[in-house]
């Protein structure tokens, strides 16, 4: 049980910050969390997951992908039926 209640101490920070109640408004509108935590939760981690995309994409325009020799779609497709 104590390593529970360490564990939910440590796994959330409590946090004081001066937002725009319209920001505030326009979060709690599109996240529809239940409670303000909880969209401001979701907002964070909708823009965690945009920024993680952007550097991937920005990554792959830097250093394509590039097929090996000899791949074809009809090969790959007739390896994944095999398992």
């Amino acid at each position: 049980m104590q390593d529970q209640i360490h564990h939910r101490i440590i796994d959330r920070m409590k946090v004081t910050a001066l937002l725009p109640d319209k920001l505030v408004e326009e979060v709690k509108a599109h996240a529809k969390g239940q409670t303000l935590t909880e969209s401001l939760t979701l907002a964070l981690e909708e823009w965690l997951r945009l920024r993680k995309l952007a550097k991937l994409t920005s990554e792959v325009q830097d250093r394509p992908l590039e097929f090996s020799k000899g791949f074809t779609a009809s090969r790959i497709r007739k390896l994944n039926r095999q398992s």
